[in-house]
């Protein structure tokens, strides 16, 4: 169920055809990495480029070895570890987002706002992760936070479930669906 805020799709096609079309454009990705690190004068090697790239054109949220298998080849062999780091630089540039359940990532074409909390909707079926963002949220945990005297560096939510297009084909195939 979308929420207040934006809504942006990091699914990609699936074979069957329902399947939500992928949010990140690798080149606003690739532009929008560029632009960050010119401002903030950081390096975009070119191993970040290819980590970013990977995970852009991944047809699933990769994992740092599946990242690193795809970027090794005879005579080059990329270390799960020098994609951590790409990685982990990537997510303070806020171009991807790490999945916890799956220990994957995921491309982020749009800027958070530094305090902005990120909700992923997970589908447990076809395995389609969308994103989003809620203010209401956002005020509810910003409460109990304050209660708590905790000051969060980040805050991501990933809730699992079935996305629409596949409780409706569940619906469609049920004894009494439309």
């Amino acid at each position: 169920m979308p929420t207040a805020g934006h809504h942006h799709d990091h699914a990609h096609e699936h074979a069957d055809g329902h399947g939500h079309a992928r949010g990140a454009e690798p080149a606003a990705v690739v532009a929008r990495a560029e632009a960050l690190c010119r401002e903030r004068g950081a390096q975009f090697t070119a191993l970040r480029r290819e980590v970013l790239d990977a995970v852009v054109a991944s047809g699933k949220p990769p994992g740092a070895y599946d990242i690193a298998e795809r970027l090794s080849r005879p005579g080059r062999r990329v270390a799960p570890v020098s994609v951590y780091r790409a990685l982990d630089f990537l997510m303070e540039l806020g171009l991807v987002h790490r999945i916890a359940s799956r220990n994957a990532f995921v491309p982020c074409a749009h800027a958070h706002g530094a305090s902005e909390n990120v909700v992923f909707l997970i589908c447990r079926t076809c395995g389609a992760i969308d994103e989003t963002t809620s203010p209401e949220m956002e005020s509810g945990l910003g409460k109990t936070l304050a209660r708590a005297g905790f000051t969060p560096a980040h805050s991501i939510l990933e809730v699992e479930g079935d996305c629409g297009a596949c409780r409706g084909k569940a619906l469609a195939g049920a004894p009494n669906g439309p």
